[in-house]
């Protein structure tokens, strides 16, 4: 039996991110410099985007003590490094708007840096110039746990034991919700935040009856579906699937909804569920070490103690996601929702 607070099959996590020599400080004291760590930036500098800088990916798996580590050869970085956060830099460009670049440093066997790399998480551009004005070092665990939390957007119906759909907003610890595997299950943690609707933070739009959804869909970026195949038409050789939300965008039926802000809510139940939203099979927030930062310190003792004596099983699922590559395909959602009909 799997405990979701003990979970050693946890995802790993991808972080579109600039390499720092990308981003430069082209006014201030450090004058010429790259984005580096908190303790040589100096605030007031003003930063610019390189004009051919690009977005690249750098996945990322937490192990069980909250380290981090290179996750993949196809992307960043060096399998297997080590990756520190350092910090939470906070620019300002002449709008107003304030954007978050999330620092983290790849190291070599001896400790030595190998890059920096800038995750920022709302959309830097080219010819602007951003001013330096925060530099906080507590709070890089907790946006990388942000954005790893999986979230629906307010306005969601949610299958509750009854059959009743109710608004995600409305749910209270202690409801009972239907789960796919374990039936009526209590909610023992509902979180919730307001994030600007940019970037990694902007909501995914799954339409009305694109996956046999009975309304639109909206939950953040790296959310899982679950899919049941009836026929294999993506050619994953099984029925059972989790595909993340952002990797079904088409631009038509599926898209990032950017602007404004979004309230986003996260469900925890005793174990990661598979749960029914706008009626169709979405995962529920899974407690593991990448999203522990994001939640208070007496839900996770109250979970860890549950899970001693936990008898539903419901627990880590991540060997049924589906990779990228195999969804990279122009037909792939009409695929999935015929595999899926009767």
């Amino acid at each position: 039996m799997y405990s979701q607070v003990q979970d050693t099959a946890m995802p790993s996590q991808r972080l579109p991110v600039y390499l720092a020599e990308a981003f430069h400080v082209t006014d201030g004291a450090n004058l010429g410099d790259s984005l580096s760590f908190a303790q040589e930036l100096v605030l007031d500098d003003i930063y610019a985007l390189s004009m051919d800088a690009q977005v690249k990916s750098l996945s990322l798996r937490t192990d069980a003590d909250g380290q981090h580590f290179v996750a993949s050869d196809r992307g960043l970085g060096t399998q297997d490094a080590r990756v520190f956060l350092d910090c939470v830099a906070t620019f300002m460009p002449p709008s107003g708007d304030t954007i978050e670049v999330l620092v983290l440093v790849e190291v070599d066997d001896a400790g030595g840096v190998v890059q920096i790399y800038g995750a920022a998480l709302a959309p830097l551009t080219p010819k602007t110039d951003y001013a330096l004005v925060g530099i906080d070092r507590d709070a890089a665990s907790t946006r990388l746990a942000q954005l790893a939390c999986v979230s629906f957007t307010s306005g969601t119906h949610i299958t509750m034991a009854t059959g009743e759909q109710r608004k995600v907003e409305d749910l209270k610890v202690g409801d009972r919700v239907l789960t796919r595997d374990d039936g009526p299950q209590e909610l023992r943690w509902i979180g919730h935040s307001v994030q600007r609707a940019s970037g990694e933070f902007a909501p995914i739009v799954i339409t009305k009856g694109t996956l046999n959804n009975a309304g639109d869909l909206r939950v953040s970026p790296d959310h899982r579906l679950f899919v049941y195949q009836r026929h294999d038409h993506i050619g994953v050789g099984r029925s059972e699937l989790l595909i993340k939300a952002r990797h079904l965008v088409n631009g038509e039926t599926v898209y990032a909804a950017e602007g404004g802000f979004v309230d986003y809510y996260q469900l925890m139940f005793d174990t990661h569920q598979i749960i029914f939203a706008e009626g169709i099979s979405a995962e529920t927030m899974q407690m593991d070490t990448r999203t522990r930062p994001a939640v208070p310190k007496e839900v996770t003792e109250r979970l860890q103690r549950k899970a001693a004596n936990n008898s539903t099983r419901g627990g880590p699922v991540g060997h049924l996601e589906v990779h990228e590559s195999l969804l990279n395909r122009p037909d792939t959602v009409e695929l999935l929702k015929r595999a899926s009909s009767k």
